[in-house]
């Protein structure tokens, strides 16, 4: 498949502007998580209450790029999602206490992106996937059939929050918190190939990978998940 990345946004602790994202890809490191939140001061205060840090990261970077688009897909990816609120409802199962009908509502995998269509007051198309570790070339695919059909462009956004302690000897791909989004329109910038082979695992995950070949304008990267050889490459500067 072949898209344009037009625009992109990206947030994680004390990494906003894309200067700051700029020098991190230069000499990537390990984050400190402060439990740092996203700014979303342009919601209204009542609903800023609602959202968990996940959910304010999706807000925080895929708003700006939703600015002057009144409607736009929305293709959101997160392996693990909302697991500090999770581990929060199964501590009150195993107390036997009562479950709050809100909290549980704002835990389900798609109540990120219900929130982005009421809040924004667009009804356009909107998928959340819970893919594995390349859930980024899953969501790419999704957006692409969106393209494919259409759209004159695709809001994707892959965010994950940082696991709970208790999930720690199980999660080991998600080093600190961060949200990435893509503002994807029809091109041939880039093109993305599905092979089948393997091969090492990266350092970081795939979506910061991507960053990074962005910031330095790389024109080509592969990622590998088991059995599934991804090939990016760039076809403009």
């Amino acid at each position: 498949m072949q898209f344009r990345i037009d625009q992109w946004r990206a947030w994680a602790p004390g990494l906003d502007s894309t200067d700051d994202w700029r020098a991190w890809c230069r000499a990537p490191v390990p984050l400190t998580d402060a439990q740092q939140q996203p700014d979303v001061d342009f919601l209204p205060a009542l609903q800023r209450r609602r959202l968990s840090r996940l959910a304010r990261m999706l807000f925080h970077v895929a708003w700006p790029l939703a600015e002057g688009h009144t409607a736009l897909p929305l293709v959101f990816a997160s392996r693990h999602g909302d697991t500090p609120r999770t581990l929060a409802l199964l501590d009150e199962l195993a107390r036997g206490e009562p479950l709050s009908p809100t909290q549980f509502s704002l835990s389900v995998h798609n109540a990120t992106i219900g929130l982005w269509s009421i809040l924004r007051g667009d009804t356009s198309e909107m998928s959340a996937l819970a893919a594995e570790g390349d859930g980024l070339e899953q969501a790419l695919l999704e957006a692409g059939t969106l393209l494919g059909e259409g759209a004159p462009a695709v809001l994707l956004v892959l965010a994950e929050e940082l696991p709970p302690a208790l999930y720690a000897p199980h999660v080991d791909d998600v080093p600190f918190p961060y949200a990435v989004a893509l503002l994807l329109t029809p091109g041939d910038d880039w093109r993305l190939q599905l092979h089948v082979g393997s091969g090492p695992r990266t350092d970081w995950p795939h979506a910061l990978n991507l960053l990074r070949a962005l910031c330095d304008k790389r024109h080509s990267l592969e990622h590998h998940w088991k059995n599934r050889r991804w090939i990016w490459s760039r076809t403009a500067a």
